[in-house]
């Protein structure tokens, strides 16, 4: 296992498709909501900035400058070790590098989260998951499920932080069908830590507003607007849980929102066979 990261000091990669340069890493104020237009309470005290569009789909100029201030901000805080609320393709959730172990430390705190339960990791792109697991299923069938609403458990390498789930060698790998986070990831330029944007045995976030009791212990809450129609119980599943570990085989440990639709990949174009 490699030793454990600083949280600053991470390499400035920036997204060639963004556009962006490397925001100073102090620019970002503790508290800053960033949102769309649609009308949302901001915590007391809390900068409004707004990002274009609903974050789901990346904005195009002219809207590229609120698009890009959004992203700066976020890496900025990152960088710093702080916890951020982003939007994903289906709940809101809380981010921090997963290089940075006093953040991974924070998460735990701030949700009241057994230590026990791993955090997912979030990537920005497919050949990603070769350098931080140890693939043994088709380069096609990631393809197949990522970018998408699941989470995929595969064997982790030694790139992964150390501090990061140290009591199993599996991680979870999210690539959530999300431009505004698909882009974030990669100007952060690694991977981050990712779960529900809400207190452990509560109902996660659709919106901002249900998370409202968290924002004073975030750097920054992003507001992409409703997630899903904000009110089908459906979109409060979360991501579908599949283990690859094993190969010729896969478990399902959590249905999620993506159930049927993932087995059918696994089952009818891949072959394999679920192992209980």
């Amino acid at each position: 296992m490699s030793p454990a990261r600083p949280c600053r000091g991470m390499r400035a990669a920036v997204a060639a498709s963004v556009g962006l340069s490397e925001g100073p890493a102090g620019s970002a104020r503790r508290g800053r909501l960033l949102r769309p237009p649609s009308p949302a309470p901001a915590a007391p005290g809390a900068r409004l900035l707004r990002l274009p569009g609903s974050g789901a789909v990346r904005a195009a100029n002219p809207e590229r400058a609120g698009w890009t201030e959004a992203l700066r901000a976020a890496v900025a805080e990152l960088r710093a070790g702080a916890v951020v609320a982003v939007p994903t393709d289906t709940l809101y959730g809380l981010a921090c590098s997963a290089s940075c172990s006093a953040a991974l430390g924070a998460v735990y705190r701030l949700k009241g989260r057994s230590q026990a339960k791993p955090l997912a990791v979030c990537l920005g792109r497919v050949a990603d998951v070769y350098r931080y697991c140890h693939v043994r299923v088709p380069e096609g069938l990631l393809k197949d499920l990522l970018p998408g609403p699941v989470t995929l458990v595969l064997e982790r390498s030694e790139e992964l932080n150390k501090d990061l789930n140290p009591f199993t060698p599996l991680v979870g790998i999210r690539i959530p069908d999300h431009a505004f986070i698909q882009d974030l990831v990669q100007v952060f330029g690694g991977p981050l830590a990712l779960t529900s944007a809400n207190l452990s045995s509560q109902a996660s976030s659709l919106n901002v507003e249900e998370f409202q009791d968290l924002w004073p212990q975030l750097s920054l809450v992003i507001d992409g607007g409703p997630i899903g129609d904000g009110q089908s119980p459906k979109y409060r599943l979360g991501s579908t849980v599949v283990d690859l570990s094993v190969p010729g085989k896969f478990g399902i440990l959590r249905p999620g929102c993506a159930l049927e639709s993932t087995t059918a990949i696994l089952q009818q174009k891949y072959g394999l066979l679920p192992s209980h």
